[in-house]
């Protein structure tokens, strides 16, 4: 009686996961690809650059799925930040190993060099890109990702990307171009800081406006997804959410990472990572919790709402101090300007404590990154002089309009 039971428990749960994919609304690059019977990889030595975040609908690694695909020859693997598996803290370096499931190589592209080299690519007739990204500029997959496509260009391999939603959605643009100045691996094309694209339409408009280095442009070809519309948030995709790194732990996160990000380059503040809501949160241990949601609730902010809220982080910035500050809610996300927010904290905080005004306290070794992070040098100079979103709002959001033109050519969804 016991294993009946037990054997209709599997089958109960097996067949929800079945009917959990057939729910969902929209099908991936993977998903299509397989759709397609890998026909655009048939005979083909392929590399492929992922991370735990590339799976089909049921949950099933690219890597799995590639590796026994037939008429497929799966050669090689290449790690972003956070390592193939997925395994490394930001900013630490990933090695070059070999894969333990499948016994294929995995070439680093965040260690010792983040493009891959001739040598890596020698044994490969084709590079596959398969990141869930996240929508932001400073999230350095696409960054590895457009390195990828220019080693690809300068060896005469092919390049293909299997796309996936933008869990910003295709709407939103907020920051100004990247400046010649300011041009680094968090910052590495001249796109907005939230830029509107899903990985699939950015490949597309790097290699369509020669922004690679020299104006080479790779042999690139998109694996559209079926049914995502541009509105979609990440939960109306159906789709489960794999973290995108360690403190991306949920689509929530993605959404509020250019809420805080840019201001978590310095540590004035804790954002919420060292605790359970990343990038969702401000605070510090001077800060005055009501004050600052007040203060914050009195912009009437389209789509956002503060809280109070009193903490203690477990690690890292302010780890174990008690913090005061507030968390960010969203009541209406379509309505909501993301990037903005920070901005608006470090003016209220400013007023709040002049003596605590971020570029008075904080150590001007993080300026350069600060900078690098927004795309521009202006941005911190001209907040410098009075602490006012006013003072650069217009310069954050020069560029909106003519990106917005120039990417229109470049979208594969409505």
């Amino acid at each position: 009686m016991k294993k009946a039971f037990y054997l209709f428990i599997m089958l109960a749960f097996a067949g929800n996961v079945l009917t959990h994919a057939d729910k969902i609304r929209i099908k991936t690059g993977i998903e299509v690809l397989k759709e397609q019977q890998f026909k655009l990889l048939q005979g083909k030595r392929v590399g492929l650059i992922t991370n735990p975040t590339g799976v089909d609908n049921n949950m099933r690694s690219t890597i799995d799925i590639l590796y026994n695909a037939p008429g497929v020859k799966l050669v090689a693997l290449f790690g972003p930040e956070h390592g193939v598996r997925g395994n490394q803290h930001a900013g630490a370096s990933v090695e070059d190993k070999v894969d333990k499931k499948t016994g294929i190589p995995v070439y680093s592209l965040y260690g010792k060099t983040r493009k891959a080299t001739p040598e890596m690519l020698k044994d490969i007739d084709v590079l596959v890109y398969d990141i869930q990204d996240i929508g932001s500029r400073s999230f350095t997959y696409i960054s590895s990702m457009g390195l990828a496509m220019e080693t690809a260009a300068e060896s005469g391999k092919e390049f293909v990307v299997l796309d996936r939603p933008n869990p910003l959605g295709g709407e939103k643009i907020e920051g100004c171009l990247t400046e010649d100045d300011c041009v680094s691996f968090v910052s590495q094309f001249r796109i907005p800081y939230i830029y509107g694209l899903t990985c699939g339409e950015l490949a597309l408009l790097i290699n369509g406006e020669r922004m690679l280095t020299g104006g080479v442009q790779c042999k690139l070809t998109v694996v559209r997804m079926k049914g995502w519309k541009r509105r979609m948030t990440y939960a109306e995709t159906g789709l489960q959410w794999i973290p995108s790194s360690p403190h991306i732990p949920q689509p929530i996160s993605a959404i509020c990472y250019p809420v805080s990000g840019i201001l978590g380059e310095f540590s004035y503040m804790n954002i919420g990572v060292g605790y359970t809501i990343p990038f969702q949160m401000f605070g510090a241990p001077w800060l005055d919790a009501e004050t600052l949601a007040n203060r914050m609730n009195g912009f009437h902010l389209p789509g956002v709402i503060f809280r109070p809220i009193y903490l203690k982080p477990f690690y890292a910035t302010m780890k174990d101090e008690q913090v005061e500050g507030v968390q960010v809610h969203f009541t209406d996300y379509r309505q909501a300007h993301l990037t903005d927010i920070q901005f608006l904290i470090m003016q209220e905080t400013a007023a709040m404590y002049p003596d605590k005004a971020v570029f008075k306290v904080q150590d001007p070794k993080r300026f350069n990154m600060f900078d690098k992070v927004c795309g521009s040098k202006q941005i911190r100079l001209r907040f410098t002089e009075n602490h006012r979103w006013a003072d650069i709002k217009d310069y954050w959001y020069k560029d909106v309009d003519s990106f917005r033109k120039l990417s229109k050519k470049y979208k594969l969804y409505k």
